[in-house]
This record gives structure tokens, sequence and C-alpha cells, in this order.
């Protein structure tokens, strides 16, 4: 799930586009211009087991049954026909039923109760919010800032060399569940990771993030590498990584990947539960949940706390609403709660919060691994300056150049005003609450415009511009600080040059983002202390926590930033 800031729109934008933008793609101002997406262009299809045949008219439903009844799942499948999921730690199973079905089944005297198969989605957006961004990395280290600001330097790192000190606990012998959107399972800094993978949705075990058409939202892969990236495998990452490419908060960790998300960041709760025994069964002793969004039930509760009760730390992400209610499962008494830093150790804007929230972790512009080649990273230069820029996920790669205009909001074809060329010309455009980014970008197309710069103007609610769709035709298109956006102003009409260049790594803001921070320093404490309970491990990280905010425990920050040389000084005494 991604929250809608004042100008935000969902990453998944390729798959649910704005109708208009159909209609009026080949509407040109300027003559041969072909902008956003064509009208009838396929977005790919619907994800095997997830959403496939709902037209049909049947609900996806979990079914509990009473416990002394002990009703068997051959049983349940001569009552209802489309049994999805049966499960080993709560008396249930997943189905789709038609109306009928389900009026058959609440009179059943066996049944408990009938309860929606909730949707859950990703919690990560794809870009950096108009908060200031990171300063940009120099390229002589295998590891970010966000590192350091969470000790995990201080544990495996203290001879300050970028590889792992000899003999230090790196999370080695400690499995990892990532339950996500699968991952780009030949990205060089995950390969060695992985240890073992299923595929929800597709019922196999090659969870990868893509299809035979096109890739997902890279989710997984961003995850993953924050959790557990590999030193001295890195991918294509200059010039802002030097060949050695990053390295996870738990670099000796091992990766179990369980796939729910479909390539449009969405999943149903049965899955998740299904991907919770299969990550226990696998020996995870930790599992990490970049999602939310439903409510939890006797069911779930059930499921998480059987975890919980089986060894496994189970640790979600907040959301991103930015309200004092977080999300489920974060919410779940069993499960530790996360929410999301920005670079000067505040709670981002989006970030949500209140009543059980744990902990806090970086969450804006996190560097991390992604899709391979699907990742990029931007120059700008306008005159004789040079702004920190990010590019919008799947923007298309290249070099451009052309005279900056000021196009306004980019509300119409006529934004861009008498500068507008249809000879081309940079468009500089000013976020709005009323006008998606996807739209705004086809409109400065239709004007002309070869590229597209994003100011970065802080409003209520804040401001975020995810991606482009990742169909249809587009312009390179970037984000920049508040800062570059106020020198922008005095720039106007100098010469712009932009460039993308493909990487295999990406910027992500998001509840997604901080989650994982977590759940790698847990491998951590489980690697130092392997007979460890999870509730010994998470003791040492709430007692740890650098305190934020109020003094003490508050609902905005939990229990404050998560420290790892601290909670392992907590879980076994001093570190050397």
């Amino acid at each position: 799930m991604t929250r809608w800031g004042f100008i935000g729109f969902l990453a998944v934008a390729g798959c649910m586009p704005d109708e208009s933008s159909h209609r009026d793609a080949q509407l040109t101002a300027c003559p041969g211009i072909t902008a956003g997406m064509l009208p009838g262009e396929p977005h790919g299809k619907a994800t095997a087991g997830l959403d496939s045949g709902d037209e049909d008219g049947r609900e996806r439903v979990i079914i509990r049954y009473r416990r002394e009844d002990g009703v068997t799942a051959a049983q349940v499948h001569q009552l209802v026909g489309q049994v999805t999921a049966t499960f080993r730690n709560v008396p249930a199973v997943a189905a789709r039923v038609t109306p009928e079905e389900r009026l058959a089944l609440a009179l059943d005297p066996r049944v408990e109760s009938i309860e929606p198969d909730q949707k859950l989605y990703a919690l990560g957006t794809s870009a950096p919010t108009a908060l200031a961004l990171a300063t940009t990395l120099a390229g002589t280290r295998e590891y970010v800032g966000e590192l350091r600001r969470v000790q995990a330097l201080e544990v495996w790192d203290q001879d300050g060399d970028g590889l792992p000190d000899p003999g230090a606990v790196t999370g080695a012998g400690v499995k990892v569940c990532v339950i996500d959107s699968g991952l780009d399972l030949d990205h060089p800094e995950l390969r060695d990771a992985v240890v073992a993978a299923r595929d929800f949705l597709d019922g196999d075990d090659a969870p990868s993030d893509r299809d035979e058409e096109r890739w997902g939202s890279g989710h997984g892969t961003h995850v993953a590498g924050i959790i557990a990236a590999r030193p001295g495998l890195g991918g294509r990452g200059g010039p802002v990584l030097d060949e050695r490419g990053l390295m996870g908060v738990a670099p000796g960790a091992q990766l179990i990947i369980a796939r729910v998300l479909n390539l449009e960041g969405s999943t149903h709760m049965s899955l998740v539960m299904k991907a919770l025994e299969y990550c226990q069964a696998e020996g995870a002793k930790v599992a990490s949940l970049s999602l939310g969004g439903s409510l939890g039930s006797l069911n779930t509760e059930e499921g998480f706390k059987a975890a919980l009760d089986g060894g496994m730390l189970v640790v979600a992400a907040a959301g991103n609403e930015g309200q004092g209610l977080m999300s489920y499962p974060a919410s779940d008494p069993s499960v530790l709660g996360v929410g999301a830093l920005d670079n000067t150790d505040r709670r981002a804007v989006f970030s949500s919060y209140g009543e059980g929230l744990a902990l806090m972790a970086p969450g804006v512009d996190v560097l991390s691994t992604f899709p391979q080649g699907r990742g990029s990273f931007a120059a700008l230069e306008v005159g004789d300056s040079r702004p920190m820029s990010r590019s919008l996920l799947y923007a298309p790669t290249g070099d451009t150049w052309g005279s900056l205009v000021d196009c306004g909001m980019g509300e119409s074809v006529a934004s861009c005003g008498e500068d507008g060329s249809c000879r081309g010309f940079v468009a500089y455009v000013h976020p709005s609450a009323y006008v998606r980014p996807d739209r705004a970008i086809v409109n400065v197309m239709r004007q002309g415009a070869r590229a597209v710069i994003f100011a970065s103007e802080l409003m209520e609610g804040g401001a975020e511009i995810l991606s482009v769709p990742q169909r249809g035709t587009w312009v390179p298109s970037v984000t920049i600080t508040q800062a570059a956006s106020t020198v922008m102003e005095r720039q106007l009409g100098a010469t712009a040059k932009l460039s993308l260049r493909p990487a295999d790594y990406a910027y992500m803001s998001g509840t997604s983002m901080a989650t994982p921070y977590v759940s790698g320093i847990a491998a951590l404490l489980f690697s130092a202390r392997p007979s460890a309970t999870p509730a010994e491990v998470k003791a040492a990280l709430l007692s740890s926590a650098k305190d934020l905010g109020d003094s003490g425990y508050d609902e905005q920050y939990g229990h404050g930033l998560v420290q790892a040389r601290r909670a392992l000084e907590a879980l076994v005494g001093p570190v050397p």
C-alpha cells in the first residue's frame, strides 16, 4: 500500500491508469507526439491464484471450524468446491464461495465463523518524498549511511574497511523469511543469500517478481537487499556505488523468500498465513513483512501467536497513512511494528504510529537492490548548478537537454505557456493535489517536453512522486530536493541537461524500508546467541533503542531508533 501524499499516486498506476489519459493520449498539442498510455493498451494479466476468476461471483473467505468437530480438508472440499488453503496452526480454511455456498456454510453447526479473506498491500513508496534527500554517496564504500545510524557497522565493521571483520557477528546461521513480492533471483547481491523459496501465487519454487510480460514493483528485491545484500558482489551502481555495491544490515544472514504480493503489490491474508507456516517449517528465526492494510481477527491473531510461540520473531511495517493507527499485522500483539524515520531522525510524514508501535528505523530515500537494469540514477545540470535529483521509477533512461520552462502544475496542454515549444524543452512542474503526476507528464509531453523535473514543495501532508506507469510512452523524469527547488526558480530559461543511467539499485521510501532494518538486526542477535528466544531478542531490541520524541516510550516513535550494537550488548554483554 502506498500513501497518497498531496500529489502522490499509486505505484500501480501502470495497471490502474487515469482513463482520461487513455482517451486523450493522442490528442496532442504538438503534431506527431505519443504521450502516456494508449487507448486499450494491455496492462498485464491478473496473477494466478489471487484475483483471477472473481468475476464468476465467488468471494474469497476464511472459514473457521469449531475445534471439537475436527473437520478434515476432505470434508471441506465436499462442502466447498474451491478451497484455496488449509492451515496447520489455525482451525480454518480459505476458500472461494458463491453466496449460496456461504449461506449453507453459515448454517452448518461445525462452522464457527466466516470472514472475508482481506487484502493487504506493499507498504513502500517508489521514490523520495519531498523531505530532504539524503546526501549522495561518494562511491567509496560498500554500505550506506543508514547502516551507521542503526549501529550495524559497530557490530561487524569496526575497522571501517567496508567489509565484515573476521569473526564478527553478521547474521550467519540465521534464516530470515521475506514475505513480500518475490525478487530478482539473479541479482548478484542476493544470489548467494537465498536458501529456500516458495511462490504462493503461482504455486512453485521460483518466486520471481515478474511474469513473461513484465516486472512487478521490485519491492521484494529492495527489502531483501536491506536485510542481507552480500559483500563484494555489486551490480551496476555507478557513479553512486563502486563495483562492490552495498551490503545489508545482516550480510551473513540466509534468506527464505515467500512470494505473496502480485505484480500490483497486493495479496490476501490467507496467503500471508500460509507463508508464515512455510517460514516456520523452513526454520526461519525472523519473518519480515513489509505489507499490511487489513484488520485482525481471531484466526490471524492465532496464526501470528503460533509463529511467535514456535520460535519466530515477526516484524511488520506500521503503515504509510501518516495516522495514529497502525496497519495490520503490525498492530497484532504478537508482532513487532516498525515506523519510518527521515534522514534527520524525525518520524516521516507518511509513517503511521499509535499504540503498540515498537521501533523506528530509516525509511526515507533508502538505497537498496532492485531488479537488474530496472532502477536508474539521475544526474541533473542546470546552468552552472548541479541539483541533487532522483529519477522516478520506470522512467526511461538516456540523455536529454533543453531550455528549462516553468509549466506550473502541468494541469493542461497550455500549462507551459508561450515558452513551451514543439522543438523540445525540459518542463519544470510544481506538485499539486489536483493533478496526478502521470497526467502532468502527459500534458507537458504533448507540448513538446523532452524531460520533466518535479519540484519538491512541502505542503500539508507532504508530497510524493512515486513512479511513472511501466507501460506507455514517457520521458525521463526526476524529482529534486526542496533546497534545489528554491535555486531552480532562478534558473528558468537556462539549459537543463538530464542523464538517467540504468542501475541494479533504487531509492525507495516507506515503512516497508524501515522494517527490514529491524529484521536484519534481529538476525544479528539470533546469530550471536542461537539459543535466544524471540521474547529475549525483542526485549533487547526495545530496551536498547535510541530514545526519540518525548522521553521514554511514546506512540509517535515507540521505543525509538533501533540500535544494533546496544541491542547486542543487552543480549550477550559487552562487544569488543
